[in-house]
């Protein structure tokens, strides 16, 4: 019985030494799934896995194909004449594309060819630069070619100085064929300069291969238009944002039906993802942040009968459903993910609503990792609200201990904090190297009501601040949390948080990181390239000294006025092609630091924007991170 009970102690001690905690190496080694579609028979699922190799700097990539039902998933080099490609036209004989295309002139050598190695750039209006790139004349235009030519390219948007796609982040989504293959519906912005730096008025636009003229089917809406997509049934659909200039506003799915726009998700309390049609086209499918997840919903279409429009939440539970692959077999397929999983390929049975893990990529590599602890909490803010609150534990977590804990300030400012993957800020790999992560869904988070969404717009400083502070220290009122070792750390706007909470924490934190935060509001208002953004959440700009919104936002919620009350180490990061928020931020930040006489680091990735991209930068940012972290908590 004894040598029973030793061999039994024995191995489970062998299992608990064998469990691995998530490193940055571990991370890095993780495969990156994305699903390319079903194939044309309904049998089978294509995706592809980008994995990083951090010796050599870069991602490999490779393609797969597995059975709907699940099963062993085989690798293939060759696989585009399995899938249907939406984008050749229903008679076979057109491909729709696009491509960059010169328009205007920018560079010196453009006006003076005789000076060709110039490198002068001359502009007459703002949109100079954006995200990462500096203008240089060329834009995305949308056109077509015969099939088997790709050379005889037909530009739909002659000498326009637009973008469709749009810059920086829009793809294929952002064109369609017709069903009948006599018209293309893209997506533009169809201002210049200055005026498009201050809106984001996109529009739908129909193209006639005929009579080669195009019209604007959105011209009485002044917000986004975007996704164009066809019912089964023929019906255009899309999102729709109302108010231009406001880039987080509601999406509502819009369908235009017998030449009536019908908003299907007008009365529903919430903000569309992405969107699908059912295959018999009674039902849209969309993915939506909800209480701190992105799930499933269904809205169904009556068209203009009176059947009553009613949105239903479909799936539910700790994990966000990101994409919508397509349907087969009464079965939804899409891409989950949660805090300790990456994405994998899931489908859903609509009738049982029984989940299936189809893609197993890194199943072998989590198995040996310890999990963390993922718990909902709810606190109550300083106006009375309940909020949602994810606290993340330690994989060995063990409630008679004490852990330092990190308050994680999410950017956007508008982004639904939900149990997302991220190869950046991953909670798994905080949690694992000791730390309690305390993530707030405060005021301006998608999932919890439009109105919550909203409150942070020319309020950066307010409510959402007390938010963080009602969060952070209700988790410190555990006795397994050691608030002598409180860090606050985040991203964009959540850099823009530390910094802010640095100049009124009340000694509450004994460490800050700040990733490209907004440090300067009024030198931000100067050099940002997307002055919309900063006009309708700061108010206006700085100098209207009549606009009480943003004068208030200028003084009161603009942290550089607050540095004088910094006394505590901090780290600042800083992407040198960051447009969004530009150099200059992290740099005032650190030499205000610096000149304090306050610990402080500054670390720059020249080649970098907003975010890190490439593998051994994004070590060095997980490095350098828990660094400073082991320095200073």
């Amino acid at each position: 019985m004894k040598k029973l009970l030793f061999l039994t102690l024995t191995l489970m001690g062998v299992s608990a030494s064998a469990q691995q905690k998530m490193t940055p190496e571990l991370l890095w080694k993780l495969g990156r799934v994305s699903s390319l579609g079903i194939t044309i028979d309904g049998k089978s699922i294509i995706y592809k896995v980008s994995t990083p190799d951090v010796a050599e700097n870069k991602s490999n990539s490779k393609f797969y194909i597995i059975p709907v039902n699940g099963g062993a998933a085989k690798e293939i080099t060759e696989y585009k004449q399995l899938l249907k490609d939406k984008y050749v036209s229903p008679d076979g004989k057109l491909q729709l594309t696009h491509k960059e295309v010169k328009v205007s002139k920018v560079n010196g050598k453009d006006f003076y060819p005789e000076l060709e190695k110039s490198t002068a750039q001359v502009y007459n209006g703002l949109d100079y630069r954006h995200w990462d790139t500096w203008n240089d004349g060329t834009h995305n235009h949308v056109g077509y070619h015969p099939v088997n030519d790709k050379e005889a390219f037909t530009d739909i948007m002659p000498n326009e100085p637009y973008d469709s796609p749009q810059k920086p982040f829009g793809g294929e989504e952002d064109y369609t064929w017709a069903p009948d293959g006599k018209y293309i519906v893209y997506v533009a912005k169809k201002k210049a300069g200055t005026a498009y730096a201050v809106s984001t008025n996109t529009d739908l636009y129909e193209y006639n291969l005929a009579t080669k003229q195009t019209k604007n089917l959105t011209s009485g809406n002044p917000g986004y238009d975007t996704h164009p997509a066809f019912s089964p049934q023929g019906d255009l659909s899309w999102l729709q944002m109302k108010r231009d200039g406001y880039e987080a506003d509601k999406n509502d799915i819009i369908v235009r039906h017998n030449g009536i726009d019908i908003n299907l998700t007008a009365n529903w309390d919430g903000t569309v993802d992405s969107f699908t049609w059912s295959e018999d086209g009674k039902k849209v499918y969309f993915s939506a942040a909800v209480d701190g997840t992105k799930q499933l919903f269904e809205v169904n279409f009556p068209g203009r009968t009176r059947i009553a429009i009613t949105v239903r939440q479909v799936t539910d539970g700790m994990f966000d459903v990101n994409s919508i692959v397509g349907f087969t077999a009464g079965k939804i397929i899409v891409e989950r993910a949660d805090m300790n999983r990456p994405t994998e390929i899931y489908s859903y049975d609509l009738k049982s609503k029984k989940w299936q893990q189809l893609t197993n990529v890194n199943d072998a590599l989590l198995a040996g990792i310890g999990k963390s602890k993922t718990e909902k909490r709810y606190v109550t803010t300083t106006d009375g609200k309940k909020m949602l609150v994810w606290v993340i534990l330690p994989p060995d977590f063990d409630a008679k201990k004490k852990y330092p804990a990190l308050l994680y300030c999410q950017g956007g400012p508008q982004s639904a904090l939900t149990q997302f993957y991220s190869y950046r800020w991953n909670f798994q790999l905080m949690a694992a190297q000791g730390y309690i992560v305390v993530a707030p869904n405060r005021r301006g988070m998608p999932g919890h009501g439009v109105e919550w969404n909203e409150q942070i717009s020319k309020d950066w400083g307010g409510q959402v601040i007390n938010d963080y502070l009602s969060a952070i220290d209700d988790v410190a009122k555990e006795p397994y949390v050691d608030k002598t070792r409180l860090g606050a750390v985040g991203a964009s706007y959540g850099g823009y948080s530390v910094f802010y909470l640095a100049g009124m924490h009340n000694k509450r934190f004994k460490t800050f990181i700040s990733h490209c935060g907004v440090f300067n509001l009024q030198s931000m208002y100067g050099t940002t390239e997307e002055v919309f953004f900063t006009n309708w959440d700061s108010g206006g700009p700085y100098w209207e000294k009549d606009n009480t919104a943003a004068q208030k936002t200028y003084s009161q919620f603009n942290p550089v006025n607050f540095v004088t009350k910094w006394d505590t180490p901090i780290l600042i990061i800083q992407g040198g092609k960051d447009y969004r928020v530009p150099i200059g931020q992290g740099q005032e930040a650190f030499q205000a630091a610096q000149l304090l006489g306050i610990k402080s680091r500054f670390l720059y990735f020249p080649d970098e924007n907003h975010w890190v991209l490439k593998p051994q930068n994004a070590m060095v940012w997980q490095r350098e991170f828990f660094k400073w972290l082991a320095e200073t908590l």
